[in-house]
C-alpha cells in the first residue's frame, strides 16, 4: 500500500509485478477492488499499478469540485511520481473517461489505451438523454448509498450464480463517501473531449460488454474516429465486464498488452 501527494491530496495506489507498466484506473464508486480478477494475472506479465483516484477508496476525499480533467492531473501526477516514460492505461467506466482525458491531454504518456465500458463524452443529444441524466442526478442524491447498492448488485449482476459478485457491491458500495461520489458523479456529466479523439494515435482497445448501459452502436462510432483503434465485443456481460468475465476479459487484455509491445520492440 502506497501513497503520494499532488496539490495537496495524498493519493493511494498498489503496485504488482515487474515489465512494462500498466496503469489500470476504476470507475465511478468504486476503488482499486474495481480489478481484483485482474491483478495477479496482469502481474504475471506486467508492472502493475492500481489508482484510487481522489474522492474514492483509500484517497483523500477533498471538499472541492471535481473534475475528469482533475482526475486526469491525478493519473500524471502518479505517472511522474514514478517517474515512468509512458504506460498502457486500461480504464472502466468513469476511469475510461479519465483515460481519454490523459490521451488528448498528454499522448505521450501513452503506450496504448485500454477503455471499457466507457465512452469520449457524457452529454445530452436528445430528450431522453436529458430526462436519463436528471432521473440519475436526481435519484443518486435522494437515495441512500445502501439503497442504491442493492439497485446497482441487481442490474449489474442479476443471474443466480452472481450472488457473491452481487454481495460485494452491496457491501463495497455505502463505504463511499457520499459528497465525494457526488462531486464524481457532476464531473461526468456534461463531460467530453469527443472533438479531439484524433490526438489519440497510440493502439487502442475499446472494449464493451453487449448488454452494457450504453449500446455497442454508439462505441462502433467513437471507434472510427480514434486513429488506431478496435472494438471488441464481450458477450454476456453487462457494465462490470471485468468481474462478471474475468477470464474473457483477461485473455482479450494480455493479448493486446503483448501485441502493443511485440510491435514496440520490433520498430525500436
Amino acid at each position: 500500500m502506497s501513497y503520494f501527494d499532488n496539490d495537496g491530496c495524498q493519493l493511494h495506489y498498489e503496485e504488482y509485478g515487474h515489465g512494462a507498466p500498466v496503469l489500470l484506473v476504476h470507475g465511478l464508486g468504486s476503488s482499486t477492488r474495481d480489478w481484483e480478477y485482474q491483478i495477479a494475472e496482469l502481474a504475471a506479465h506486467y508492472r502493475v499499478i492500481a489508482l484510487d483516484v481522489r474522492g474514492h477508496g483509500r484517497s483523500d476525499k477533498p471538499r472541492e469540485r471535481y473534475s475528469i480533467a482533475g482526475f486526469a492531473e491525478d493519473v500524471v501526477a502518479l505517472i511522474e511520481h514514478l517517474k515512468l516514460d509512458a504506460v498502457h492505461l486500461v480504464g472502466i467506466s468513469m476511469g475510461g473517461m479519465i483515460g481519454f482525458q490523459l490521451g488528448v491531454e498528454r499522448p505521450d504518456l501513452l503506450k496504448s489505451l485500454t477503455i471499457v465500458n466507457s465512452g469520449p463524452e457524457v452529454k445530452a443529444r436528445s430528450p431522453r438523454d436529458y430526462l436519463e441524466i436528471a432521473k440519475r442526478w436526481s435519484l443518486s442524491r435522494l437515495l441512500s448509498l445502501d439503497t442504491i447498492a442493492k439497485a446497482l448488485g441487481k442490474l449489474l449482476f442479476p443471474k443466480p450464480e452472481q450472488a457473491e459478485l452481487r454481495r460485494k457491491i452491496e457491501q463495497r458500495w455505502p463505504q463511499n463517501d457520499k459528497r465525494a461520489y457526488l462531486a464524481s458523479l457532476d464531473a461526468i456529466i456534461g463531460w467530453g473531449v469527443r472533438e479531439r479523439l484524433a490526438r489519440i494515435t497510440c493502439p487502442t482497445l475499446v472494449i464493451s460488454a453487449d448488454r452494457d448501459y450504453t449500446p455497442v452502436t454508439q462505441k462502433e462510432a467513437y471507434v472510427k474516429e480514434l486513429p488506431n483503434a478496435r472494438l471488441l465485443v464481450i458477450e454476456d456481460s453487462r457494465h462490470a465486464t471485468p468481474l462478471d468475465q474475468p477470464q474473457r476479459f483477461n485473455s482479450s487484455l494480455l493479448a493486446f498488452l503483448d501485441e502493443v509491445e511485440q510491435t514496440a520492440s520490433t520498430t525500436q
